[in-house]
């Protein structure tokens, strides 16, 4: 359930993707509030300018949250953020240990707004293959020493 306090943040979040727009930047801006509210981060894309695939900002702060946050803090963190994130986004989101994502747009809507969005290649996968030889370095890393 989204809350007026939630609103407030999530205001913040579309603003801070007005200012990426003003600064040449992809229209996509988040924030991290921390258990009390208080903004602990923001970050906008910079994919363009950083000539970077993964500068999207639900990533940079998954990241800051990983590496600044106690797993408890991180918990009870809120990212806000102008649209929902990408898959790669949401990986890093439940890596990280944040315990909830606020959107403003879902991904549906953007690419209602910006069709270009949605538009992406697929890529083939194939495996599993060879387990008994990829499970080596797994079983190494999982031994206590």
């Amino acid at each position: 359930m989204i809350t007026s306090a939630d609103e407030t943040l999530l205001r913040r979040a579309i603003g801070i993707a007005a200012a990426a727009v003003a600064l040449g930047d992809a229209p996509y801006g988040s924030l991290l509030a921390g258990p009390d509210g208080t903004i602990l981060a923001e970050a906008h894309n910079t994919v363009r300018r950083d000539d970077d695939i993964t500068a999207h900002p639900e990533l940079k702060l998954a990241r800051w949250a990983a590496r600044e946050l106690d797993p408890d803090t991180a918990a009870r963190t809120t990212m806000y953020t102008s649209c929902q994130p990408c898959t790669m986004c949401a990986g890093a989101v439940v890596r990280s240990g944040l315990g909830r994502v606020v959107h403003a747009l879902s991904t549906e809507q953007l690419v209602e707004l910006n069709p270009q969005s949605g538009d992406w290649p697929t890529v083939a996968q194939d495996g599993p293959a060879l387990f008994d030889e990829a499970r080596i370095p797994i079983d190494a890393y999982r031994r206590p020493n």
